[in-house]
């Protein structure tokens, strides 16, 4: 297995690798998971595995995790079908910075997510190291977000299109999760920044260390909320892959955010998604 690095801060390309022999092949796999420590995002080519190669394969990370909204293969549980056809209108929400599933009480370890057919050009997608985006936070910052906690909604983001019976029977299903803003990593102890898009505002914010009067409340929060959720746009923490048919990548959910971009319609972009059961973020 050669790694060869694509940027400075994330992302290496794994070249000479067989997902599927890393199924049964424990030191490959120990090869592969150590890579992604390191890397927080690795990127395979020509990987001509099966559906129940790809759901074996992410399965020796963990368990893995159907999504309420997305649909799933009926014979492949675990394994999300996230299928743009040219029947999905162009305007249908995709492109936001987000790490995957933080409404969860147990937000995924990670994901291995496959290209089955995608654009001739367009569709790519973006990760983001965000234990750089907290590491080289000024000191102040740091210091005020020190113990703070956020919401994560899945009813403010997935549910915000739906009718609101159907809003409400989701929140009820999935409750808002409560999460540290820089939770630590429980394999490498990084520090990292943890809001996204699902975080709707701080719990904990309204103390008299941060606000003096009613008024500095809503925009003392949200300013630096939107703030810590901005620092996912800086290029220097990205690495961009370019898609093609059977191509994998394979993330660390703990540490990175992501963005899909929605640059291709009218074309056809269909990929497939297994996701792994995380902990509790501390």
């Amino acid at each position: 297995m050669r790694i060869e690095k694509l940027t400075t801060h994330i992302g290496a390309e794994l070249v000479g690798v067989d997902l599927a022999k890393a199924t049964s092949d424990d030191a490959l796999f120990d090869d592969i998971k150590a890579a992604l420590l390191e890397h927080k995002v690795l990127f395979l080519r020509d990987q001509l595995i099966s559906k129940a190669d790809h759901v074996a394969f992410a399965s020796r990370f963990g368990e893995l995790e159907d999504h309420p909204v997305a649909g799933s293969d009926p014979d492949h549980p675990g394994l999300v079908c996230i299928y743009k056809d040219l029947d999905s209108p162009p305007d249908h929400y995709e492109n936001a910075w987000h790490c995957d599933a933080t409404w969860r009480e147990k937000p995924p370890l990670g994901a291995v997510l496959r290209c089955i057919e995608c654009p001739p050009v367009g569709g790519d997608t973006i990760w983001v190291n965000m234990a750089r985006a907290y590491e080289d936070l000024p000191a102040d910052i740091k210091l005020r977000i020190e113990g703070l906690y956020a919401r994560h909604s899945i009813e403010a983001s997935f549910g915000a299109r739906m009718p609101i019976e159907k809003r409400h029977a989701l929140k009820a299903q999935y409750p808002d999760a409560e999460h540290p803003v820089v939770r630590i990593h429980p394999e490498t102890g990084e520090k990292v920044l943890f809001v996204n898009s699902f975080a709707t505002h701080f719990t904990n914010y309204h103390t008299s260390e941060n606000v003096r009067y009613g008024q500095d409340y809503a925009p003392g929060g949200s300013n630096l909320l939107n703030y810590l959720i901005a620092r996912a746009s800086i290029p220097e923490y990205q690495v961009r892959w370019r898609w093609r048919p059977n191509s994998i990548a394979i993330w660390d959910n703990r540490c990175t955010q992501h963005y899909a971009v929605m640059d291709y319609w009218p074309a056809v972009r269909k990929m497939e998604r297994a996701g792994i059961i995380g902990d509790k973020p501390y």
